[in-house]
């Protein structure tokens, strides 16, 4: 195809091109179209692909334009690509269409390139590794969080404290206006389900008599049309639960899995959190890893790429469309950075071939099996299905890369 494409703005990964198509290879490409249409259409008082061109182009003539120019455009688009070399990083906008009878058809383009990686330098870092060794008080915090896990609630004849369980009747109304019936709430005292004002007027009430007194809401209160607002509140609290802790006993352990006695419990607690302090000391290593490399092999990324992670955790996370532009200027610099960091992993992973294996994943499937005493192939056909097995694969891939890095750099204990 015969087009002129100048480059009318060029940012980093970004590219503005303006095109111009001939007048005749638009007219070629509504032939063609119109062809296309006659053979196809019915017309009244004609067979089914018989109808004169001349009709048809008079009766489908916008719809004929509409898809010459379509056609034109994604050809015009492919030589363009073709031409330039351009590796995309994803779909191009087209702006500004005009077409005049006669005339080229000109539209500007915009697209958005692949960054070209090289990573000169990978080696020659020197980060610290953090050590954390599992002290009693971590220990006996775990220890409590289970106690918490296993906790039962016991009514008491009393006001409520904080931490307790209330069962209440809330009414609320403005300060001109009569409060209402009210509605029954369970909710626990400090756990954020009530605002500060109202917790308060609940520990006031003795169970079963009526408190009312007016309330200001929160500046910060989620509805805006709420915050600083007072209002009229009646609380009657109906009953208050108050958590119990089993005691932490041989009798605990038992219940809390296939443990015979609390020593043998914290035994268990310790290693588990001595395995968990080695992960998040690693996890710490391989962040100041991936630093390291970027602020020694700056590059663009493409925003779109970027966009279309904070869309994909706005949706993960339930964000509602009206704190949605909010959320993505604050998730912003965390998903550029997932996004450098997985360019930085596929890069290197691909250079030194340290991409997983279909062995290495059968071998992970295998392993995963044995901890659960089933069959392999019943195993990964589960992954399969449950469309885990790219996961599978990414989390080998970086952890070849972690150990190939690893290697090349040093990486000093402390703590």
């Amino acid at each position: 195809m015969n087009i002129d494409v100048t480059a009318k703005k060029s940012d980093g990964l970004q590219r503005l091109l303006s095109v111009s198509v001939p007048a005749d290879e638009v007219h070629t490409a509504e032939e063609r179209a119109a062809r296309r249409y006659a053979s196809q259409v019915r017309l009244p008082g004609f067979r089914p692909g018989k109808a004169p061109a001349a009709v048809v182009r008079r009766k489908f003539a916008d719809a004929i334009r509409k898809e010459a120019i379509e056609s034109v455009v994604q050809e015009a688009f492919k030589e363009i690509v073709d031409r330039e070399k351009i590796d995309l990083a994803t779909q191009p906008h087209v702006h500004d269409l005009k077409f005049d009878d006669g005339q080229p058809l000109t539209f500007d383009i915009h697209l958005e390139v692949r960054p070209k990686i090289e990573l000169p330098r990978t080696s020659g870092f020197r980060v610290t590794r953090t050590e954390r060794p599992v002290t009693d008080d971590r220990l006996k915090e775990q220890l409590e969080d289970l106690r918490e896990q296993r906790a039962s609630w016991a009514p008491v004849e009393e006001r409520a404290a904080p931490g307790d369980m209330v069962t209440v009747l809330l009414a609320t109304a403005g300060e001109s206006e009569e409060v209402g019936e009210g509605k029954e709430y369970r909710l626990v005292i400090g756990g954020g389900q009530a605002i500060p004002g109202i917790e308060e007027l609940i520990m006031e009430a003795a169970p079963g008599e009526p408190v009312e007194r007016s309330v200001r809401w929160p500046d910060d209160f989620p509805d805006e049309t709420q915050r600083g607002a007072t209002k009229q509140v009646r609380v009657t609290v109906r009953d208050v639960k108050r958590k119990v802790l089993p005691l932490l006993d041989d009798a605990f352990a038992r219940e809390v899995g296939d443990f015979d006695s609390l020593d043998s419990l914290r035994q268990s607690v310790r290693e588990d959190l001595v395995r968990l302090s080695e992960r998040e000391a690693d996890a710490e290593v391989r962040q100041k890893l991936i630093d390291e490399v970027l602020a020694a092999n700056p590059f663009d990324v493409p925003p779109s790429w970027v966009a279309q992670l904070v869309r994909a955790y706005a949706e993960t996370y339930q964000i509602p469309e009206s704190e949605r532009e909010r959320f993505a200027s604050q998730f912003r610099p965390m998903a550029e950075r997932q996004v450098r960091r997985d360019l930085v992993i596929d890069t290197i992973a691909e250079r030194e071939s340290l991409t997983a294996t279909e062995a290495d994943i059968d071998g992970r499937v295998a392993e995963i099996a044995a901890r659960s005493n089933s069959q392999p192939g019943q195993v990964y056909a589960s992954l399969q299905k449950a469309g885990r097995i790219k996961e599978i694969e990414r989390s080998l891939t970086e952890d070849k890369v972690f150990a190939w890095l690893l290697e090349k750099n040093e990486v000093e204990r402390s703590g």
